[in-house]
């Protein structure tokens, strides 16, 4: 199993390199065309993966589908035990992707808030988001390790993240959110403390030293250099942070608080780490693409979170019944509530467009 992990997280390596080392190797404003080519992309190849994941669980390559399964029920050949085969651990793994890449949509929303908040340039957007997405893979990967340890050793807190799972759907459907006041975060206050914070960008630049090249660069190529008050009263070869570098610090921020709902999420579709991490892994790449093909089009989405409260409502109600619905409805009720969720995010969506759509039409009529 270790080499299967080994081999995975070095293919991701290579893509990410590739993508900031090659493709997006110039600073440039990411248009809505490029976006979806990338959205696009980067679906693909987490669908994709299911063929992977398929044969792999099939023929059980290196010990696939013989880790602990709570949502399955474990059978014995020859003396080994086999919790999931190639069909159960494509669903599992197709709803995860789906489920991840749903409540990803909704992250969406705070990082354009923080981008907005803090007047962050399109052409600087793509950097942030980049690291910010290398940062959350580690987190995740943590907290997936975490969470695969405690279900191991506590069977009992499947039901706890049931539980949690349909009282958060519960608190998004009945609380309206709103934006949040980003200078009182906590972070963002003790950021504060311990650096000084330059009072405009510099460049595609997190941190630069007073009195260097960096500290007198434009904010964008071709922009007048600005002065900059607190690069000035700074000793010289003091080490500065920038906003962007406070951008990166909020947008890792609010990953941690969505992947508390996230987590606990696909654990109830599945406690087999590796499909855990893997559709997590492919959700989470294409967050980037996703933003910038969304973005502008954000406020078409007014019902977008009522669909993710209730699909984490069902989700938490399937981790907590996963026995009875499997001897109600068979081996393959996994099939069952991945078509459940698919259907529930596109009713959303559809219900979405045509609202918004509706509502153009009454402000502007033909």
């Amino acid at each position: 199993m270790e080499l299967l992990y080994i081999g995975f997280i070095t293919f991701i390596l290579m893509l990410l390199a590739l993508d900031l080392g090659v493709f997006h190797r110039k600073v440039h404003v990411v248009s809505v065309r490029e976006a979806l080519g990338w959205s696009t992309f980067w679906i693909s190849l987490g669908l994709a993966f299911t063929v992977f994941v398929y044969f792999g669980y099939e023929h059980h390559w290196l010990g696939l589908g013989t880790s602990r399964d709570a949502t399955s029920i474990a059978t014995t050949v020859d003396g080994v035990t086999y919790y999931n085969d190639g069909g159960s651990a494509a669903i599992k793994y197709l709803t995860g992707f789906v489920v991840e890449k749903s409540l990803a949509v909704d992250n969406i929303f705070v990082i354009a808030m923080i981008f907005s908040f803090l007047h962050v340039s399109a052409i600087y957007q793509h950097r942030v988001l980049f690291w910010g997405i290398v940062g959350a893979l580690l987190m995740r990967g943590i907290m997936i390790a975490l969470g695969a340890v405690l279900i191991a050793r506590f069977s009992w807190i499947i039901y706890v993240f049931g539980a949690f799972l349909i009282l958060t759907g519960v608190k998004m459907l009945l609380v309206k959110s709103a934006a949040g006041d980003f200078e009182k975060n906590i972070l963002v206050r003790a950021v504060r403390r311990l650096f000084p914070v330059t009072e405009r960008y510099h460049g595609e630049r997190f941190f630069v030293r007073a009195g260097s090249a960096a500290s007198v660069a434009p904010a964008e190529p071709g922009a007048p250099v600005e002065h900059d008050r607190v690069v000035a009263s700074a000793k010289r070869g003091a080490f500065l942070v920038t906003p962007l570098f406070l951008a990166l610090v909020l947008v890792e921020f609010t990953d941690v608080i969505f992947a508390v709902d996230s987590i606990p999420a696909i654990f109830a579709i599945t406690t087999d780490a590796f499909l855990v991490f893997t559709s997590n892994v492919f959700a989470i790449l294409g967050l980037r693409s996703l933003y910038f093909a969304l973005a502008g089009m954000i406020d078409r989405f007014k019902y977008l979170k009522l669909s993710l409260s209730l699909v984490l409502m069902v989700i938490g109600l399937k981790m907590m019944t996963h026995g009875w619905l499997k001897a109600w409805l068979g081996a393959h009720f996994n099939f069952y509530v991945l078509a459940i969720v698919a259907t529930i995010i596109a009713v959303g969506v559809a219900v979405s467009l045509v609202a918004t759509r509706k509502d153009a039409v009454a402000i502007h009529p033909v």
